[in-house]
């Protein structure tokens, strides 16, 4: 049988909270080059467009031998279920830090045990967007370990130091709420088993800065009776410009019986934006009558319909009757 090659790449990106840390995948790390009041964690950088960057990533060996690294800048977006923090490949196309950040090398060997200190340019173009722009500096293991048998399977291991640059100009924080939609999940029998609801919808960073969105759900039933309301988790702790991420939260002890709306509404820094979706629940024995009903309606009014449309049976005009002449009487006559 024919093998087949699948190349996975896994990035570990640095952290946002306290305590400052290099990304750390166990056999290498990468990081900003310390300055001289303390640590970072990250890189975060400021320009305006058509000015110059230069500063200085470290990349360090925790094995006892060599390790050579391809080293590049790449841009960085949400991933579409999760929103967690990706970058780009080396093979993918490149627009913004990726495209604008040089390492002076490109390929590096660092010694068991040891680390290397790389210094990269950024040029920010004159005709650069103001706002965040995302991205990392990645060392890659261009080795790909292959298996045996029908299916070899490989692995290349990257490690990233993340990048946020803010090009001066304008800043304008927006989000929206997309696509909200809602399926219910009914037990067969009704009032027996758990009714349940998968509520999806999508977040849009429609500005141009890095937001901390935060999510407020809120159901509401018939005659304005609220049937949820909670600040939602499982969102990303970071939307970058521009992008959009497909989340869904799930709603234990939704109604069986009842209709009513869903309301997401996400805020971040000075935006706030809502979206709503209507919703009727109905147990499956309530949704098979109303079903028949409607069924034995449909019947009704096409059966009315063909009967005004019948054309009626023309009634012949009866003839009028002949008067029969009847006989003279004769006088009796006179006797002498």
């Amino acid at each position: 049988m024919r093998k087949l090659s699948v190349l996975l790449l896994t990035l570990l990106l640095t952290g946002l909270t306290a305590p400052a840390r290099a990304a750390d995948n166990g056999s290498w790390s990468v990081y900003p080059l310390a300055s001289r009041i303390a640590a970072r964690p990250y890189f975060y950088l400021s320009a305006d467009p058509g000015t110059t960057i230069r500063d200085k990533v470290v990349v360090a060996n925790k094995t006892a031998k060599p390790l050579t690294f391809r080293l590049y800048a790449a841009d960085a977006y949400n991933t579409p279920r999760d929103g967690g923090f990706a970058v780009r490949t080396v093979a993918e196309r490149q627009r913004g830090v990726g495209a604008w950040a040089k390492p002076a090398k490109s390929r590096v060997t660092v010694p068991p045990h040891g680390k290397v200190t790389v210094p990269f340019t950024l040029r920010v173009p004159k005709g650069a967007e103001p706002g965040d722009h995302p991205g990392a500096l990645v060392a890659l293991d261009e080795r790909i370990d292959k298996g045996d048998g029908s299916l070899a399977l490989g692995v290349r291991r990257a490690v990233a130091a993340r990048v946020y640059l803010r090009v001066g100009g304008p800043t304008l924080p927006a989000i929206s709420v997309e696509n909200v939609h809602l399926v219910h999940h009914q037990p067969l029998v009704p009032g027996f088993g758990d009714s349940t609801a998968t509520i999806s919808y999508t977040l849009h960073n429609t500005g141009n800065v890095t937001l901390n969105p935060k999510v407020e759900l809120r159901a509401e039933g018939l005659f304005g009776r609220t049937l949820l309301s909670r600040d939602l988790s499982r969102i990303p702790s970071e939307l970058l410009p521009g992008q959009r991420v497909h989340l869904t939260e799930l709603w234990h002890g939704a109604p069986q019986l009842d209709w009513g709306d869903v309301k997401l509404t996400a805020s971040a820094q000075d935006t706030r934006e809502s979206a709503s979706a209507s919703f009727l629940a109905l147990p499956w024995a309530a949704a098979l009558v109303l079903l028949a009903v409607a069924v034995l309606a449909v019947v009704l009014v096409l059966r009315a319909r063909r009967d005004r449309a019948r054309p009626s049976e023309p009634v012949r005009p009866s003839r009028p009757a002949v008067p029969t002449p009847s006989r003279p009487r004769s006088s009796p006559s006179a006797r002498p």
